[in-house]
């Protein structure tokens, strides 16, 4: 799977691209949404797009995927929208590529 553009390097860590599914059986990733530049990595998301639950749902996911502290991962946009994008401090770009690609 290649990861070109959804995970970028940032000073303070890594940003990564979602296309969060809300309403899956369970958690987890599941493929590459769209083409090029503007590719999302997709997530299936448990719980549903109700009073913020999926967001929640994916900074548990994240941090737990990622063996980082939740305060480590910060929603940059998109919290009212499928499509969003997060920071992962002080993880790097191949870092989350490493974990990811597992």
């Amino acid at each position: 799977m290649t990861l070109q553009g959804m995970i970028r390097e940032t000073p303070a860590g890594c940003t990564i691209a979602l296309r969060a599914q809300p309403g899956a059986k369970k958690t987890a990733f599941t493929g590459i949404y769209g083409e090029g530049d503007s590719a999302q990595l997709k997530v299936a998301v448990q719980a549903p797009p109700i009073e913020r639950r999926a967001n929640e749902a994916l900074i548990r996911f994240l941090a737990d995927t990622f063996s980082i502290p939740r305060s480590a991962v910060q929603l940059l946009s998109g919290e009212l929208n499928r499509s969003k994008v997060f920071l992962l401090k002080g993880v790097s770009r191949s870092q989350a590529h490493s974990v990811i690609a597992q």
